[in-house]
């Protein structure tokens, strides 16, 4: 499912414009009448199919394009760089995810009122109800991205009409629109099974979704930007209703670490290994690797399964470097330096045999990547030591200088990314002054001397512009283990499972025990909340999670996360290349901008001005 070919009534551009008033009123449909519609199975489901369209695949959006601290777009002039400058503004627009939400509830809510007028001869009532099933997941979901991007919203029972008072509909508290949207999940779930046995039902929510969501949910609630926040007090309707909760609740962990372990306990999803399809030795890096371009997986919870979209190409060729790719979504060196040494330990401890002085002298001997794909995907002879000796979720997510380029399956292929003294079918990239990715070269002078490699395939050939499929992935197991043992080390700091679910990411991630590494840390409820919050830095990078866990934390405001560094890559290395190790100097690339209205993103002035009775979030 989600394997969307947008069916013949394309309909529905007009939900995209104008306020919420204006789009859940609007016809759902251009050329067929909505009696048409409920006639047959095929366009039934194909309404279904444009509910599921409403699902935004977030690849390049504020989240992972520059909005935390681990990413920055090389582009000088693009929303993200304006809104972390403090351009922004009610009239900005920036993702203004708004109304292509609410169109998906309006259409959930068609879909809801209508599907039973399908005659049983074209749908069977098994079917109907696990199509209102899945209407129900998606008009939660859409509700779940309301709360989670702008705060209340405005809950919807049914459609409005055209005579409709739109004045009367104002913003439900924070407290009622979680109710709503575990209502929605729980109706849901009840219809749903715990996963598909057909692949072709990948991508169709599950109940192993609606449980996710509620697990991601509670987690927000419980956390300190919707628990007891004193910035919201004055956040309230017209008529003076509070749409915040302004008393801290501990109990909200609880709930939220609940939650997350009902997902676990559905015993339905696993973390990937390489060896789940059928490799003869366990790979750190390609397990990884390949969770995110395979076909399919079971740590997968929930995906959009989008053959031929046009998403796959556009993210590789983004994080491709020049010659064959845009050189564009850049990693920070504040991500690269969160990431640990293979026996576990941060760069800053002293035993962790982190320098960054002079260049390896060998290949990595632990040969990642080679018996899958024939090339060694760890360090290699050049490399800055900065670069050595990292555990292989870094090599497996960063690129960097002198790292060999990914999607690049042949020899050729591989030098066509090197400069001619250079050629050597290893396809290193040149991220230094004079190199073919460099910043002149590439007319790219903010870049910072690294790129996103999480989501580029080594069975892609960006060159020739060919990418290989994957699903896009919007909920994974091991952010639900996160989850979990977040939750937990707030209420129970002691319990096991926080050591038993953070080793088995980090079993899967090719590091020690944990405890082994840092005893002192098991227990102490402050130094593990560092430890898991740095966790999900890292094992969830650039999939959007940096930027809710900032911001859910309340730390967007901390100095440390708002200087963003990055290599020296405006110094003219005077074609010494690789050589040329001034280019590992670190260099303070820009100090973002941040006040706390930006907590929230402001609702449009278009929707303000078309519905009265919202009121605009706090600060804006």
């Amino acid at each position: 499912m989600n394997k969307f070919l947008y069916p013949f009534f394309i309909c529905c551009t007009a939900l995209l414009l104008g306020g919420c008033a204006k789009y859940l009123d609007e016809k759902p449909d251009n050329l067929l009448t909505s009696d048409l519609i409920w006639q047959k199975r095929s366009t039934t489901e194909s309404y279904l199919n444009q509910v599921y369209s409403r699902v935004i695949l977030q690849p390049d959006d504020y989240t992972t394009l520059g909005g935390s601290d681990e990413t920055s777009c090389s582009l000088p002039n693009v929303d993200i760089r304006k809104m972390v400058t403090g351009n922004w503004s009610v009239q900005s627009n920036y993702w203004n995810y708004w109304p292509t939400y609410y169109a998906g509830i309006r259409q959930s809510i068609v879909f809801d009122q209508n599907i039973d007028k399908v005659p049983s001869a074209e749908l069977s009532d098994a079917l109907k109800q696990q199509y209102k099933s899945e209407a129900l997941f998606l008009r939660g979901w859409f509700y779940w991205r309301l709360l989670r991007q702008y705060g209340p919203f405005v809950l919807l029972r049914g459609t409005l009409g055209l005579d409709e008072n739109y004045s009367q509909y104002t913003r439900a508290p924070f407290d009622s629109c979680v109710a709503e949207i575990n209502r929605l999940m729980d109706r849901a779930a009840a219809g749903l099974p715990a996963a598909w046995a057909s692949t072709s039902n990948y991508g169709r929510a599950t109940k192993g979704a609606c449980w996710t969501v509620k697990a991601q949910l509670a987690l927000l609630a419980a956390s300190p930007l919707w628990n007891g926040n004193p910035m919201f007090a004055g956040f309230k309707n017209h008529d003076g209703t509070a749409l915040a909760p302004l008393a801290y609740d501990a109990a909200k962990w609880k709930v939220a670490a609940d939650a997350a372990k009902a997902v676990i306990d559905l015993d339905t999803y696993k973390l990937y290994r390489n060896t789940d399809d059928g490799d003869g030795n366990f790979d750190p890096l390609v397990s990884y690797r390949n969770v995110f371009v395979s076909n399919w997986n079971k740590e997968i919870i929930f995906s959009s399964n989008l053959a031929g979209h046009e998403w796959i190409w556009g993210m590789e060729v983004r994080c491709a470097p020049g010659p064959a790719g845009f050189n564009m979504q850049c990693a920070t060196q504040n991500v690269v330096d969160a990431f640990y040494m293979r026996n576990g330990r941060t760069i800053d401890d002293p035993g962790s045999g982190y320098t960054e002085q002079g260049l390896v002298q060998q290949d990595d001997p632990a040969q990642w990547g080679t018996a899958k794909d024939g090339v060694n995907r760890g360090y290699v002879k050049g490399n800055s030591n900065m670069y050595a000796g990292r555990e292989a979720r870094f090599y497996a997510s960063v690129m960097y200088n002198g790292k060999p380029a990914v999607a690049a399956p042949t020899t050729d292929d591989r030098n066509y990314f090197s400069s001619t003294q250079n050629i050597d079918g290893r396809g290193r990239t040149e991220f230094y002054y004079s190199g073919k990715s460099g910043a002149p070269v590439t007319n790219r002078p903010d870049m910072t001397g690294y790129l996103v490699q999480k989501y580029v395939s080594p069975a892609s050939n960006i060159r020739n512009s060919q990418v290989s499929y994957r699903p896009y992935i919007h909920m994974r197991y091991a952010e639900i283990l996160l989850d979990y043992i977040e939750a937990l080390n707030e209420y129970d700091p002691a319990n096991p499972d926080i050591l038993k679910y953070l080793n088995a990411i980090w079993s899967r991630a090719g590091l020690p025990a944990f405890e082994t590494v840092y005893p002192g840390s098991v227990g102490n409820q402050e130094a593990m909340r560092k430890v898991i919050l740095r966790e999900r830095q890292i094992e969830l990078c650039f999939e959007g999670d940096r930027y809710f866990t900032l911001v859910r934390r309340l730390m967007m405001n901390d100095p440390k996360q708002l200087a963003i560094y990055r290599m020296n890559v405006n110094a003219n290395d005077n074609n010494q290349g690789f050589g040329f190790t001034d280019f590992y100097n670190r260099n303070l690339f820009e100090t973002r901008y941040w006040v706390n209205k930006m907590y929230l993103f402001p609702i449009s002035q278009t929707e303000m001005d078309n519905a009265k009775g919202l009121v605009q979030n706090p600060g804006w």
